[in-house]
């Protein structure tokens, strides 16, 4: 039997979606199942006991979840971290580590000229077009933070040729 070009298609988008968030019964899992469902993590890191599992999903994927484990390792929260919450936490001052720490790793890395340092960009759910940015100086300290417009919103004026 066969089944025309897109249902497979159509499948194959449905299956590769179903590990994008973790679902609402998560809660007890262990590690193994949650990596079965989600894909291996970016980042583990050790918190309070436990064990933190990052999944960013970009670089122009807009959410980044934290998936903690306890001691034991069983899930007991699941958090979409790129929120403008989460971006009132981060300021000048910060090192480097703390802001991966809380919003996981970044979509974007650019360099800034004159070696000052480097420039990480979050894009996240928002009505707007624009995205979080973390200036980070040589020494692996936040310099600044705020918002910016992402490339692919910024717009260009014609250009008219006689």
């Amino acid at each position: 039997m066969r089944l025309p070009l897109w249902c497979w298609i159509g499948a194959a988008m449905l299956s590769a979606c179903s590990g994008y968030a973790p679902t609402a019964d998560m809660a007890g899992l262990d590690r193994d199942q949650v990596v079965a469902r989600m894909g291996p993590p970016e980042t583990t890191r050790q918190i309070d006991g436990g064990t933190r599992l990052e999944f960013p999903r970009g670089p122009y994927g807009r959410h980044t979840w934290f998936v903690d484990l306890d001691a034991s390792g069983r899930v007991v929260r699941t958090e979409q971290v790129l929120t403008e919450a989460r971006f009132t936490q981060i300021n000048p001052g910060m090192s480097a580590d703390e802001v991966r720490a809380r919003l996981g790793r970044p979509g974007e890395v650019q360099g800034l000229g004159r070696e000052r340092g480097m420039v990480w960009s979050y894009r996240f759910e928002n009505p707007f077009c624009r995205w979080f940015q973390v200036e980070i100086a040589l020494d692996n300290v936040v310099r600044s933070a705020g918002y910016g417009e992402p490339p692919e919103c910024v717009r260009r004026e014609p250009v008219f040729s006689r």
